[in-house]
């Protein structure tokens, strides 16, 4: 039986996000593969999750998107990270790296 998917904490899907358009633009269903990809199967990413958090971002302008025919030859929307984007992504990187310190500070405790 696949083991279920662990819930992210708050914050932690747009940081995701982020950084996996860093490199370059990509449509939603590949920004998912993407992640469940490079995560080894541990982060799978639902669509109900994945769109509201893509609109959100693009609403922040940290994201922007554009039409596009896909590599299948379908229309599909394309996400790339804007200039604020990239500032945001160095933030939440920074304060990502500062609680993951913690936490396994507390989890050495004997």
């Amino acid at each position: 039986m696949p083991r279920a998917t662990p819930d992210l904490l708050p914050g932690t899907l747009d940081l995701l996000i982020l950084r996996t358009l860093q490199a370059e633009a990509l449509h939603g269903w590949a920004i998912s593969e993407r992640i469940q990809q490079i995560s080894e199967d541990v982060l799978r990413i639902n669509q109900g999750s994945l769109y509201p958090a893509l609109h959100r971002l693009e609403h922040q302008h940290w994201v922007e998107a554009e039409w596009a025919v896909s590599e299948l030859g379908r229309r599909a929307k394309y996400y790339r990270l804007t200039a604020a984007g990239r500032r945001q992504l160095a933030v939440e990187t920074r304060e990502w790296q500062r609680m993951s310190h913690a936490i396994g500070r507390v989890m050495k405790l004997a």
